[in-house]
């Protein structure tokens, strides 16, 4: 297939277009680089820049491209961000996914692949998080993210586009070649692997007094590979809807740390300090929907695993994909 990647310059757009062309797919991949990185695309993919905002770009590259599908990982994605700049959050992952929607029309492209979020649903009524629970955002990203999947659903039902959502929280873990280079970091893996390199002080714990075994937070962490593989399983498939994706077992905030330590060797010190506004006890995505229908089969759902991943990355790339 000819696949049209948006972000894929980005940690989990990289990750995916490099699993495709091992598939032997064609990939075109669209990315603005504004958080991207030119050396996060695969040598093997065809680069293209440029903006969803900017309507009459990505009109004119649809049109020349005319792939046989797109995937759709473009958008911002830092929580506290938007609930400091909501106007930004809505200009980009919304109105920019109407532009690629409505160039994806004009071209005759019929189907995509949304790579969208657990954060559709707000504060969880219970855990595991499943695709039936009720959607209420408890921020601007998740509710971008939603109002997307919501016009996305429309086109499927007024255009006949196949669309399909793929909903998770924690992604991390690296390839060989690419990893996570955000800035400024905000996952704390990456922020952990900053420390035992020398690039970071400490790292900080926000709040150790919630209601969980060990204090700190349960989040589900998945391993890139993984998400990038249910990603092509997606695209393969002629299902539509939306697919929760996780490993179904939390770790909490001190797991990773400890674990970091045993996997680099390093002290790795932290601080805990104030609870940060809104970070809910326990999110664990319950992906059995995604195993049964998509036949997805994560293999790398062991914390320790995921981190060496990330960490033989960041000691070959310590400075990421800057100089």
């Amino acid at each position: 297939m000819k696949v049209f990647v948006t972000g894929g310059a980005g940690y989990i757009g990289s990750v995916t277009t490099e699993l495709l062309l091992d598939e032997g797919h064609e990939v075109v991949v669209f990315d603005n680089l504004e958080r991207g990185h030119r050396k996060a695309v695969d040598s093997r993919a065809t680069f293209v820049q440029g903006d969803l905002r900017d309507r009459e770009r990505i009109s004119a590259v649809m049109a020349d491209v005319r792939p046989d599908a797109v995937m759709h990982f473009a958008a911002y994605a830092l929580v506290p961000e938007s609930m400091d700049k909501p106007e930004m959050y809505f200009r980009n992952n919304v109105v920019g996914g109407i532009n690629l929607a409505e160039a994806m029309l004009s071209a005759g492209v019929g189907r995509i692949v949304f790579s969208s979020t657990c954060a559709t649903y707000g504060e969880p009524e219970r855990i595991p998080i499943t695709e039936d629970m009720p959607q209420r955002p408890a921020n601007p990203y998740g509710e971008s993210k939603l109002a997307f999947e919501k016009i996305l659903n429309w086109y499927k039902e007024l255009h006949g586009m196949k669309t399909i959502f793929l909903r998770y929280f924690n992604a991390c873990g690296a390839t060989e070649k690419f990893g996570e280079h955000h800035d400024p970091e905000t996952h704390i893996i990456p922020i952990v692997l900053k420390v035992a390199l020398g690039k970071r002080e400490k790292v900080l714990i926000f709040g150790d007094d919630y209601n969980t075994p060990d204090g700190t937070c349960l989040r589900d962490y998945i391993h890139i590979v993984d998400l990038a593989q249910a990603h092509i399983l997606a695209l393969m498939s002629e299902l539509s809807g939306a697919f929760n994706l996780g490993n179904g077992n939390g770790c909490s905030v001190k797991e990773v740390i400890e674990t970091a330590r045993e996997v680099t060797g390093h002290p790795i010190p932290a601080e805990v300090v104030a609870r940060r506004p809104g970070d809910p006890d326990r999110l664990i995505a319950g992906a059995e929907k995604a195993k049964k229908v998509l036949k997805w089969k994560p293999r790398f759902t062991d914390l320790k695993t995921i981190i060496e991943s990330a960490w033989n990355w960041h000691k070959n790339y310590p400075n990421g994909y800057g100089r």
